[in-house]
């Protein structure tokens, strides 16, 4: 993600409407065509943006407590049709409870809480996370 780790920093995703634009181009530099995105953490501020704006281009989003969320309303969240699976671990009590309070409101999401993970539940409970993703992306038209 530009700006975060050791990646310099890139004024054009200072706002949401700049990570929106910037997500934009790297899909389609890499031509794909109604994707699943996946959002764990900080990602969640380029991937919000993208899906509140343009969501109806996604196949599927799975958000692993994302940061962000609570920057949008209820009605803004109830507008996206977008199937969406919300994954967070258990052990996560900072982002994750933040996060399903907010991102409950997207209407057509459902919900996997991985047993013993922490915020990195892929990483913590790789094949736990990886049974709920692909369940999850069987499931998409």
């Amino acid at each position: 993600i530009p700006g975060y780790g050791d990646s310099p920093p890139v004024e054009t995703v200072v706002t949401a409407q700049g990570r929106r634009t910037f997500l934009d181009h790297v899909l389609q530099e890499l031509g794909m065509q109604r994707p699943v995105l996946v959002s764990p953490s900080m990602s969640g501020r380029f991937a919000l943006p993208f899906l509140l704006a343009q969501g109806d281009r996604l196949a599927g989003f799975v958000p692993i407590a994302p940061v962000g969320t609570k920057d949008y309303t209820a009605e803004q969240y109830r507008h996206v049709q977008t199937p969406t699976l919300i994954l967070y671990g258990d052990r996560d009590t900072g982002l994750a409870p933040q996060a399903l309070q907010n991102l409950q409101h997207l209407p057509e999401h459902r919900v996997a809480v991985l047993p013993g993970a922490g915020h990195a539940c892929y990483l913590d409970k790789p094949e736990d996370f990886h049974r709920a993703l692909l369940g999850f992306l069987r499931q998409l038209k």
